[in-house]
């Protein structure tokens, strides 16, 4: 089977990787495709929050949104470097995030789209018109969307 891992850079993405380790048979699957949107019309194209540069000040000169979604998807890929027999592909698209999820699952004939909800924890709830939603209405395959799980706040003592 082919699995669709997308990412926006936010560390849910990251999860949703993860999450989708925690159940699967590397067995079964024998390619993953980690695919990242940049969105050229946006305010902000594409935001790293995963890579170990993620951090770290760039000049505006130096800024790319590419390199950083080429980074997060790195980091996300990097994730089943430990599943043997499994070829991971790395891929970065221009465009709309759900369409270009959806175009790549057509292309490639994808058997799962794995994806986080809650764009950057923002919101616990599915929200309407969010591309988790988006994605599921139209993908050509089952989609597991990853929702964002409440962080226990911790109490002074």
């Amino acid at each position: 089977m082919h699995v669709l891992i997308a990412t926006d850079g936010s560390k849910q993405s990251l999860r949703a990787a993860r999450h989708l380790k925690t159940f699967a048979d590397p067995a079964k699957i024998d390619t993953i495709t980690v695919l990242a949107v940049t969105r050229p019309l946006a305010a902000l194209s594409f935001h790293d929050e995963i890579s170990p540069d993620a951090r770290r000040p760039k000049p505006m000169a130096e800024a790319s949104f590419r390199a950083e979604a080429e980074a997060a998807v790195k980091v996300v890929a990097a994730e089943f470097d430990d599943w043997e027999g499994t070829t991971v592909k790395r891929s970065v698209r221009s465009g709309t995030p759900s369409t270009e999820i959806i175009r790549a699952a057509k292309l490639a004939d994808v058997g799962l789209i794995v994806l986080a909800n809650g764009n950057r924890g923002l919101s616990e709830s599915i929200l309407i018109g969010s591309t988790a939603a988006r994605v599921q209405a139209s993908a050509p395959c089952p989609v597991l969307v990853v929702r964002p799980t409440p962080r226990p706040r911790r109490h002074k003592s």
